[in-house]
């Protein structure tokens, strides 16, 4: 409630900017937003009983297609990369000095994305893991065959034999697979692959 407040009278010191009402609930500014026009909300991650995300979500259902701006005392790397998902135009820390934070909301609107430099290390390195994880989950045409041959109990030289490979192919896909799984073994592989990436590989039975 005291940071509103501050930042309300903050925010009204500044010529250009028109400050329509600040609410301490999600519902009273849905309230808002029904009734007036507004351009851009200035919303806090952390509402208390919900987070912002539904906020997001109920307002853009009601036809709210203004700017959404985050400002919060901090979000955690995966909630940074889904805000942005959600079509937020940046996240501001409450942190940072209220002179930048007018800065920020003129460059969004603007048209600009704003987001903390202490933010987007954290995204970056959340969407790699992301990817990464995607990678992960996703087999080659080799790989999917030679694990099919595993499946079949065939040692390497057979499956060499059988889709015409090299052994050294044949041990190259294998290695990739069990990096996919994480396993060591190929009864392990058998194990893991049919248990945990079934859907995912298409190799239910």
């Amino acid at each position: 409630m005291l940071f509103r407040e501050s930042l309300s009278r903050l925010l009204d010191t500044e010529p250009d900017f028109e400050m329509i009402a600040h609410c301490a609930t999600s519902s009273q500014a849905l309230k808002v937003l029904s009734r007036e026009t507004i351009d851009l909300v200035l919303l806090d991650y952390d509402l208390g009983e919900e987070y912002g995300f539904e906020f997001i979500r109920k307002a853009r259902d009601a036809g709210y297609t203004g700017r959404i701006f985050i400002v919060t005392a901090g979000m955690n790397d995966a909630d940074s990369v889904r805000a942005l998902g959600y079509g937020v135009c940046g996240i501001f820390l409450k942190h940072s000095s209220p002179a930048l934070l007018s800065e920020a909301i003129r460059k969004v609107m603007a048209g600009e994305t704003w987001i903390d430099q202490r933010c987007i290390q954290a995204i970056v390195q959340a969407v790699d893991r992301t990817h990464q994880q995607e990678r992960r989950k996703q087999l080659t045409e080799r790989e999917r065959q030679v694990l099919l041959t595993v499946f079949e109990g065939l040692s390497n030289k057979e499956i060499a034999t059988r889709l015409n490979l090299s052994e050294a192919s044949v041990k190259s896909a294998l290695q990739q697979l069990f990096a996919k799984t994480g396993v060591r073994t190929r009864s392990q592989l058998v194990r893991v692959a049919l248990e945990e990436h079934a859907d995912d590989w298409g190799l239910r039975t």
